[in-house]
């Protein structure tokens, strides 16, 4: 994706990346009836997929960002995806403790990108 900032190609990778990733661990939850190699097999083949999203949204962004800023980023968004999955496609509903888990995260997110001297990002 040449065309888009390297962090809006990252941000936009790893979001499709957990798209995949939650589809990959949480799919099988309303198949109970599959055979569990079945399941395994399958989830393996998404998460190939995941993969290619994943890793180079993290090598595009490493430079821009830091490790930890992608791997704080990385939770905030799957527990942005993860919040869509459970309530369209298992049909569960978010309470109040679910927000304030994605509250906690997103002050994390704050936190990581806060300049400190020293903590410089990799060139």
């Amino acid at each position: 994706m040449p065309f888009l900032p390297t962090a809006l190609t990252t941000i936009l990778l790893l979001i499709a990346s957990n798209v995949l990733m939650t589809i990959a661990w949480y799919w099988h939850l309303k198949h109970t009836g599959r055979a569990l190699w079945a399941v395994i097999l399958i989830s393996w083949g998404i998460a190939f997929f995941e993969y290619c999203l994943a890793v180079p949204a993290n090598r595009i962004g490493y430079g821009t960002f830091s490790g930890q800023q992608l791997k704080v980023m990385q939770e905030v968004i799957t527990l942005g995806v993860f919040a869509v999955f459970a309530v369209l496609y298992l049909g569960e509903r978010l309470a109040w403790n679910y927000f304030a888990a994605m509250a906690c995260l997103v002050a994390a997110v704050l936190f990581i990108f806060l300049p400190v001297g020293g903590a410089a990002v990799p060139r």
